[in-house]
């Protein structure tokens, strides 16, 4: 919608970019920030597309909250959507206080000045299925947090802060818990870009605990349209889950990629051990989503796939050359 302005926080992240490229598309104005300067294009969708109306500004949260404050009252955002976070699950084991930090501290400072812009519609965090730990059967928003990796308890830890200042301030506050998000653009270190640059590239894929998971895949256009509806017309305070009603195991995705490229699976992957903290499954009712904000997802885990192998085929001489394993950053 013209006349709407967006500020995106860590904005070189996949999903970030993407929802930023969705809501370029409505006309609207963006501001995107993250710690570290653009990524390389390839990795960034809003840059796949003829536009005027994004700005980027290079601002860490641990180090410059008062620039973030100040592009906050410059560019006075209608909505503003929270990305950034030290993201890896495994990760998260070695350096835990780093997520700490970023997820929990910085969050928090970040926050409170927020609460006090009152040009502010609705604040969107982009929360994470992982706060509800191990989990059996399908489960709602209401379901207790059980976080068990350093990881999860920093997002729930920033959760739970955010659900405090609603009450006490009333502030705007949305949220967002996604499957497992995907699509073109995304790191390569995640399972599908991973396999299908593995087969393209004649590696062998290295499969954690044999790829008993199971999870349910969602394309990051579907993300992005809910994202934008939960920022217009969700519900201050709402927690909002995304998910389609496909499930499959880790394995089974990987077997379909496989087909989909044309090779076996037994050629192209290694099994290794699960990695700590790994959870079995997490799989989300998005019954709310669907019934407030007369979301569905469009797009099946086929078109996931059919579109980053696309992507990934199109520019797979420049793919090569980027890293493929996450690099820390502090």
């Amino acid at each position: 919608m013209p006349n709407e302005k967006y500020l995106i926080i860590g904005s070189n992240c996949f999903s970030a970019a993407s929802v930023i490229a969705s809501i370029l598309e409505t006309g609207a104005e963006v501001v995107g920030t993250s710690r570290s300067a653009e990524a390389d294009s390839v990795f960034l969708p809003y840059k796949w597309m003829a536009h005027d109306r994004f700005t980027f500004r290079q601002l860490d949260l641990n180090r410059d909250i008062d620039g973030m404050d100040a592009t906050l009252h410059d560019f006075q955002p209608d909505y503003v959507i929270n990305f950034a976070a030290q993201g890896m699950v495994a990760q998260s084991w070695q350096n835990p206080e780093h997520w700490y930090q970023t997820n929990t501290i910085a969050m928090i400072r970040l926050h409170e000045r927020l609460r006090k812009c009152k040009f502010l519609k609705r604040f969107v965090q982009a929360s994470t299925p992982e706060v509800y730990g191990n989990t059996s059967g399908v489960i709602r928003e209401d379901a207790p947090f059980n976080p068990s990796t350093p990881y999860a308890i920093s997002k729930a830890a920033c959760d739970m802060n955010l659900l405090a200042y609603h009450k006490a301030y009333s502030f705007p506050v949305a949220f967002t818990r996604a499957a497992n998000v995907c699509g073109p653009g995304q790191a390569l270190y995640r399972i599908i870009p991973k396999t299908v640059l593995c087969v393209l590239t004649g590696q062998k894929l290295r499969l954690e605990g044999g790829g008993t998971s199971v999870r349910s895949f969602i394309h990051i256009r579907d993300v992005a349209d809910a994202t934008i509806r939960i920022c217009r017309n969700g519900a201050s305070g709402g927690i909002y889950h995304l998910s389609t009603d496909q499930r499959e195991s880790i394995r089974a995705l990987v077997e379909e990629i496989c087909r989909q490229l044309g090779v076996q699976f037994d050629d192209c992957v290694e099994v290794t051990p699960a990695r700590l903290g790994q959870d079995a499954a997490y799989l989300l009712d998005s019954t709310k989503a669907r019934t407030e904000l007369g979301w569905s997802p469009k797009l099946s885990l086929s078109d996931v796939i059919r579109d980053t192998v696309e992507w990934m085929k199109k520019n797979l001489d420049r793919l090569r050359a980027m890293p493929d394993q996450y690099i820390h950053k502090e």
